[in-house]
């Protein structure tokens, strides 16, 4: 045993088959831009580029196989960029998976019916399990839920309101459905920099009944080993790539799937 693996603990794979583990580059839109944002909140924008479709194409032609669209002002119900949606996935030849303000059945349909791989809903996820398992009989394997995270509980609204639902709890309560997985993303921890909670994240990933993809202060290259050797299914990166606090080129020949 390495002495990176017993500083870390036992490798564990959760309650699900491994997955082939893959860093996934995300394309915020925000205002018909692509956008970083600290901790999710509006005000505190660090990235701004004009053109998503081109920075979609960019990370696809790196050789990163799957793209993590999020359409911001959905989320936030101040706009919609289903749009660029569509020519992001006109424009690459990558896996693409949508979230933002994914809350009924004719944009979750829309979105599938544009292409989109699969498609990521958190709040309505969150308040009405009834429609979630519904979406997901419908569209086995293509509904990925969000289970955004501050303090250990789940959040809801754009990350603007919090529940009552502890993390793992609420993921148990989804092991009969057909998920592709869920994506849990630590939000105080969003666009810092700062590192994961590493006790947290393993032990999300050993419980979960699904595929887990994790967000939030994935910032190295250790990071991203430490999450394939736990057995996650993958890892959207925002700030970390688009700050060159992770090289690119690196972290898409040896992750990028």
């Amino acid at each position: 045993m390495s002495a990176e693996t017993s500083q870390d603990g036992p490798e564990q794979t959760g309650s699900h088959p491994r997955a082939s583990f893959q860093a996934i580059p995300a394309v915020d839109l925000k205002g018909g831009r692509c956008v970083q944002l600290v901790g999710g909140r509006p005000e505190e924008e660090k990235v701004s580029l004009p053109d998503p479709v081109a920075v979609a194409r960019r990370w696809s032609e790196l050789g990163y196989r799957t793209l993590h669209v999020v359409d911001l002002d959905a989320a936030l119900g101040s706009g919609d960029n289903a749009g660029l949606v569509a020519q992001v996935v006109e424009a690459t030849d990558a896996v693409v998976q949508v979230g933002g303000g994914i809350r009924d059945d004719a944009r979750a349909e829309a979105l599938l019916e544009a292409g989109v791989d699969r498609i990521i809903v958190g709040t309505r996820a969150v308040e009405e399990p009834a429609w979630l398992a519904e979406l997901a009989g419908r569209h086995p394997g293509a509904v990925v839920v969000a289970a955004d995270i501050r303090d250990g509980l789940v959040l809801r609204r754009g990350w603007t309101r919090s529940s009552d639902l502890a993390v793992v709890s609420f993921l148990e309560g989804l092991a009969s459905l057909p998920l592709a997985g869920a994506l849990c993303t630590d939000v105080g921890r969003e666009g810092r920099l700062q590192g994961m909670d590493r006790e947290e994240v393993a032990r999300i990933i050993a419980q979960a009944p699904h595929p887990i993809w994790i967000s939030g202060g994935v910032s190295t290259l250790d990071d991203l080993r430490f999450l394939k050797r736990r057995g996650a299914a993958g890892a959207v990166l925002g700030m970390a790539l688009y700050t060159g606090a992770l090289d690119e080129k690196q972290v898409a020949e040896e992750f990028g799937g």
